[in-house]
């Protein structure tokens, strides 16, 4: 199972070729670039193709409370990009490869425009872009890209920049501001707490952007993280006690899946609807989100209020009698736009090629956000899902595979269902002290009730054909409450720069379930099935009444000692109390309780030889308290299972919009509870898990109009200790190889302008499908395709997936179901904006 060292050489080796490789063209770039004169150079910096000029139709000025707004119109709006920088005395901002067809002309002054704006100049010094200089009455004006939805605008303010004789070109873009034409995303604030350029995060972190999101029409969670090196799906939709399932690394996603940074809880399939991007952490993460487990979290990003009007419809039809509608609605609420809102509403109904299999969801998701004052702002959400579906255990294993049967064939009964009304509301306050000093408190409260209801297979005769059947239901009430207050410093000591992120968290959690299943269900014959049809009566003979608290405290410092070293180093301390009351309806209650702390440290260092390459080492770590009611033979509590990553690796924007990152990656789990070989009745802790591998991601903009997002890793996971003869089992669900590419080219101009193709290819290898490896899941390869057309204020798209209508198993149970995969399926889309 363990890899040889000859492997471990030529993975490093590759990743010193990437960089050594990369290096030595962005150093031929540099020395071209310095002997470019100052100005009249921009388009020629970024690589630009005069003959591909935007044509800028309309220029506006819009003054505000704050200053002054310019708006820029164009039919290719979402492609300027602005350079913005000081000159002298002056704001200069150069749009670049871009043209003005504009009634003022190719050159015009506007003196006095604001009380503190003097003069704005528009000139076009060639064809290769557009130069707009503002001149302030008492300080240089600052200026920055805000969200629009058909607009370029550009926010300038009085400012007292102090100008420097380099003149250094800045693109300012936060990830709320990138425009949405690109696969290619520069920064996150998911590693670290701060907007961070990835570069800078000596991590692997990967990010799936609203485009890509758009361009494959996913609307599930599940289907979005396909694109992500690393990551395939688990088991027990619907029934899974722990919510939807993933795997990252070889390690579960259980307690991992994060919403704007604070826990998400559900255990029905989570909609993208309302999501504008997801961030994959690669690795423990516990510094910056508490236990979990080592293979890393995942974060969803919510769609936020624009600062103009947007509201868009669209709806969905496809295979299997699948439909979905959504609106999208977007404004500001009065006249200085310092309120505003957005809200994303969404209702699917969905069928299943399996027999008797289908399902809905309602999702209503609003938030309101509040500047309160120049530095103040303060936002209000909800969300309220509505989800049902047929529970769906798959086809069942047998005799090392799974059974050939048809992949229609449904082995449970119509009544099976799961069904589960979800709300969450809370706020985001934020107040920023200084440019440099900024204070930020969340708070948060969701509930859930899921009922599941179904006979789940219990076991399975391989002479008769029988499959034995259990009646299973659980219900109950699951609350969470989150609160958190944190600070956000930058600050030098000498000439060390220090960006400072520290705060305290507190989580309550309760849990009030109920179970049944102790009676059995009339089997099926899965050759010849005969359904029941027959409702079984609903009770509990179960009960757990569970509360759970934690806080902690985390410290992290980014540090810059220069622009070629930087460190990133923090702590966080956890203390986590477990109260829970579990017992049969009619006997006496057990309790429990346990407490556990833990002081989980993380470090990364980071060398950029140039600007655009860092090559990066970093230690990470991780905890995850134990069940309290699970003991020793002896009544002794077990401690927390923790874990350890080791990771190496080179990240590399090899363009403008482009970026590869390659790494090498070690995680050990350990305190893993396994069967005590002396009381089979009980467990101990003496199992330990690794997984080590090695990952490669391309994302971004080739060429205009042609967008690539890529990925390949290999991962041996494996079992390393255990005392019940499973060392060197493979992890299960985890395949060795894994290998996705999703790309489209949309025809940027011209009389195709808008009509667009996207492939996508994706590999997952073979895998076991329990930790005793009886019975494997095949390897597969599937193909998906697309065909959009993309026009003014609407879009239409067509997507196909498994293109080749091949067999494949998406997951297995780990007991005895694996679910099957989608067939050849269409699905059409309209989206129309005003």
């Amino acid at each position: 199972m363990k890899s040889s060292w000859l492997w471990w050489g030529i993975t490093l080796q590759s990743l010193w070729l990437i960089s050594a490789v990369n290096a030595e063209t962005t150093v031929k770039q540099a020395q071209r670039i310095t002997d470019v004169e100052k100005f009249n150079t921009s388009a020629q910096l970024l690589g630009q193709n005069p003959q591909e000029s935007i044509i800028i139709t309309k220029l506006d000025f819009k003054p505000t409370d704050k200053g002054l707004e310019i708006i820029l119109q164009s039919p290719r709006q979402d492609q300027i990009q602005p350079l913005i920088f000081t000159n002298n005395n002056q704001l200069v901002i150069e749009l670049l490869n871009t043209q003005l067809d504009i009634p003022q002309g190719s050159e015009f002054v506007e003196l006095k425009p604001t009380d503190d704006i003097a003069e704005i100049q528009v000139t076009s010094p060639n064809e290769t872009f557009v130069r707009i200089t503002i001149t302030g009455k008492e300080g240089i004006p600052t200026a920055q890209v805000i969200p629009s939805s058909d607009n370029l605008v550009l926010s300038v303010t009085e400012g007292q920049t102090v100008v420097s004789e380099n003149n250094e070109i800045e693109i300012l873009a936060t990830q709320e501001n990138q425009t949405n034409n690109t696969y290619f995303v520069p920064s996150s604030s998911t590693a670290t707490g701060t907007n961070t350029r990835l570069l800078d995060v000596p991590q692997s972190i990967q990010v799936v952007p609203q485009k890509v999101l758009e361009d494959r029409n996913v609307r599930e969670l599940g289907d979005a993280l396909r694109t992500v090196t690393g990551v395939v799906e688990g088991s027990g939709r619907g029934t899974s006690v722990f919510g939807p399932g993933f795997i990252i690394r070889g390690f579960p996603t259980q307690g991992s899946i994060f919403r704007d940074g604070i826990p998400y809880f559900t255990l029905a399939p989570i909609s993208t609807t309302d999501i504008e991007s997801i961030e994959v952490l690669k690795g423990p993460a516990s510094v910056m989100f508490g236990a979990g487990e080592p293979g890393g979290i995942i974060n969803l990003t919510s769609k936020k209020p624009l600062d103009e009007p947007y509201y868009e419809v669209s709806a969905t039809i496809g295979s299997f009698n699948t439909y979905q509608v959504t609106t999208d609605l977007s404004a500001p609420l009065n006249e200085d736009k310092s309120i505003k809102y957005r809200l994303n509403f969404s209702y699917e109904n969905y069928g299943s090629f399996r027999d008797f299999v289908d399902g809905d969801r309602l999702l209503v998701s609003p938030i309101i956000t509040w500047q309160m004052g120049e530095r103040t702002n303060l936002n209000f959400y909800g969300q309220y899902v509505g989800s049902r579906e047929t529970i769906d255990e798959g086809l069942p294993a047998s005799n090392g595979k799974i059974l050939n049967l048809p992949r229609e064939r449904f082995l449970g009964e119509d009544f099976a269902k799961f069904e589960q009304d979800q709300y969450m509301i809370g706020y985001n306050f934020k107040h920023e002290f200084s440019d440099n000093w900024s204070f930020q408190h969340n708070l948060q409260y969701l509930n859930y009730k899921p009922l599941r209801y179904a006979p789940l297979f219990d076991s399975f005769d391989e002479e008769t054909g029988e499959l034995f059947r259990l009646a299973y239901s659980a219900d109950g009430s699951y609350n969470r409450f989150f609160t958190d207050a944190k600070f956000t410093g930058n600050f030098y000591t000498g000439s060390v720069k220090h960006k400072l992120y520290a705060g305290v968290e507190y989580r309550y959690n309760s849990e009030r379930p109920g179970f049944q299943f102790s009676d059995l269900y009339p089997s099926i014959n899965v050759f010849d099935p005969v359904y029941i049809g027959r409702p079984f009566a609903r009770k509990t003979e179960f009960f757990r009444d569970d509360r759970i608290s934690r806080i902690a405290f985390y410290f992290q410092d980014q540090v810059e000692f220069s622009p070629n070293f930087k460190l990133l180093a923090g702590f966080r301390y956890d203390y986590a109390q477990q109260n829970r009351t579990a017992g049969f309806v009619g006997d006496p209650r057990d309790e429990f309780e346990q407490n556990d702390s833990k002081v989980s440290p993380r470090i990364g260092l980071i060398y950029q030889p140039v600007s655009n390459i860092s090559l990066y080492a970093s230690y990470t770590t991780s905890f995850n308290p134990s069940f309290a009611a699970s003991r020793n033979f002896d009544g002794s509590t077990f401690n927390p299972e923790t874990g350890q990553q080791w990771e190496i690796g080179v990240k590399t924007d090899i363009s403008e919009n482009f970026s590869i990152t390659a790494s090498l990656f070690d995680i050990r789990k350990q305190n893993i509870a396994v069967e005590d070989p002396n009381n089979r009745f009980f467990s101990i802790q003496t199992g330990e898990q690794i997984s080590k591998g090695f990952e490669l991601y391309l994302g971004g903009e080739i060429l205009p109009g042609w967008n690539l997002t890529a990925g390949y890793t290999y991962l041996d996971a494996f079992v390393s200790k255990d005392t019940t003869g499973l060392t060197d089992n493979r992890l299960p669900n985890v395949p060795e190889n894994q290998f996705s590419l999703w790309t489209t080219y949309e025809v940027p101009e011209g009389d195709l302008k808008g009509l667009g193709f996207g492939l996508g290819l994706f590999y997952v290898g073979d895998r076991q499908g329990d930790i005793s490896n009886s019975y494997s899941i095949p390897s597969y390869f599937r193909t998906d395709m697309a065909l959009f057309y993309k026009r003014d204020n609407w879009d239409v798209q067509l997507n196909i997936e498994n293109l080749f209508d091949n067999t494949y198993f998406i997951a297995a149970d780990e007991f005895l179901g694996a679910s099957v995969g989608k067939p050849f399926a269409v699905s059409g889309k309209v989206s129309f904006r005003f």
